[in-house]
């Protein structure tokens, strides 16, 4: 790129940037010395709670990390200096706007107090400890807004820097804010998984890459399956509290399949390569290691994929030592073509090829998914003689697939031809009606060549 056009892009993302301070600063303020205000006053008239665990009482008061704790106030700002482009600049901007959004909803929804007295401290800590409570009060607990802010600043910078040394640097200094909130006493240990979950939903919520968008199949009888799933893991969480409170993390993770399914679609997942982003992996971990057992228990009689013809192979979300073993037995020029939005791909072996179309399960794959990815499936195949097509189970999504490049290519001449060929096959192959209308659709476009 010329220096012209990368400096007028830098300029453009700066300028934005000084204008999303503008706005954040001020904003920052209002509503969290808003949201403190209301918890005094409630506190004041019906008394506020507070929540903590017993062994809390040993944390120790490092007066010195408040040094730490005040720098998340420069990173926020200098944040926007990291940024390469105006999409950048706004993508953080919205993050940092949703962060603030969801704490201080959390804030005034149920308020928390702060339940240590922390003695007096002197120097310039007790100095920095005087100017913090000068505007905060023990209240705004969970989640705790240091730590949500923390997870997008941090994520901006690592993303900007290469140098392992200086991301050693930045991850550091991250881990030490993130201590510091217990070790000055204040928040409660809950306010940072609450806090680092808020965080990851607002990188979610702005990827990186791609966009969430409400999808034209509404899947409403799934999403409400995940939903009622959700609110038994929070009654769960809320009800039995102690260590139950870690069920609010499969609650959350089991909402947001929820909203995929209600809305967002398979892009929800935001699979790009096969990996999944930051916030995703971490948000749908729960989900994600239910479905990965789910797959084994499924497939545990049947490990391994079936040839279905001329180098097209069906099967589940291989581990990588299941595909580079099946790799060896082909003799090299292999490929994964994968349509699992949920499970991450394997790692592949050096010069393996790897395609995709994240799909939803337990959903009958759009005609226009089935098309481009019936294309895409042929062209992967014409480079490499063997590729190995993949879902969790391998008997539907990829199922599908694979009898719309049959359709596709003249291999069969129908929907129940491509169906009989895959069952011969791979005979637990399961198509719905809904699945086969699609197909019979398939039939009326033209066929390509292998």
């Amino acid at each position: 790129m010329p220096p012209a056009v990368e400096t007028s892009r830098l300029s453009g993302a700066f300028k934005r940037g000084v204008l999303w301070l503008l706005f954040l600063g001020p904003f920052f303020f209002l509503s969290y010395g808003f949201a403190n205000h209301q918890s005094a006053l409630r506190d004041a008239a019906t008394g506020v709670a507070s929540f903590y665990y017993s062994w809390e009482r040993g944390i120790p008061l490092w007066p010195w990390t408040i040094l730490p704790y005040w720098s998340i106030d420069l990173l926020y700002g200098f944040a926007f200096l990291c940024c390469r482009d105006r999409a950048e600049t706004k993508r953080l901007g919205l993050r940092l706007l949703s962060a603030q959004l969801i704490c201080v909803a959390c804030f005034l929804a149920w308020p928390l107090r702060f339940d240590f007295e922390r003695p007096p401290v002197e120097g310039l800590s007790g100095a920095l400890f005087t100017a913090l409570a000068s505007f905060d009060l023990p209240y705004n607990q969970a989640p705790s807004l240091h730590i949500t802010l923390l997870v997008i600043v941090w994520r901006q910078f690592a993303g900007v820097v290469d140098a392992p040394a200086v991301r050693g640097l930045i991850h550091a200094w991250a881990v030490l804010i993130a201590l510091s909130v217990l070790t000055t006493w204040q928040h409660h240990f809950i306010d940072v998984p609450t806090g680092l979950a808020a965080g990851l939903v607002c990188l979610w919520l702005w990827p990186d890459e791609g966009r969430l968008r409400p999808a034209n199949d509404r899947r409403w009888t799934l999403a409400f399956s995940y939903f009622l799933g959700a609110a038994l893991f929070l009654a769960a969480a809320l009800s039995l509290g102690g260590a139950a409170a870690v069920c609010a993390w499969p609650a959350l993770s089991l909402a947001l399949v929820a909203f995929n399914y209600a809305g967002a679609g398979a892009a929800g997942f935001q699979k790009h390569c096969g990996r999944h982003s930051l916030a995703a992996r971490w948000l749908f971990l729960p989900y994600t290691c239910a479905a990965w057992v789910n797959s084994r228990l499924w497939t545990r009689g049947f490990p391994e994929p079936d040839r279905i013809c001329d180098g097209v192979w069906l099967g589940r979300m291989p581990t990588a030592r299941e595909f580079e073993a099946w790799a060896k037995k082909r003799g090299g020029d292999i490929a994964l073509f994968d349509l699992c939005a949920e499970l991450p791909a394997p790692a592949l072996p050096v010069g393996a090829a790897y395609d995709g179309l994240p799909c939803l399960d337990l959903v009958s794959v759009p005609t226009s998914a089935l098309m481009e990815a019936a294309r895409r499936l042929d062209a992967l195949r014409a480079t490499r003689r063997e590729v190995w097509v993949a879902c969790a189970l391998g008997y539907s999504r990829s199922a599908a697939v694979v009898a719309a490049w049959l359709l596709q290519t003249g291999r069969a001449a129908d929907a129940s031809q491509a169906l009989a060929l895959l069952r011969k096959a791979r005979p637990r192959v399961a198509l719905g009606a809904k699945s086969l209308a699609r197909l019979e659709e398939c039939t009326a476009l033209p066929q390509g060549a292998s």
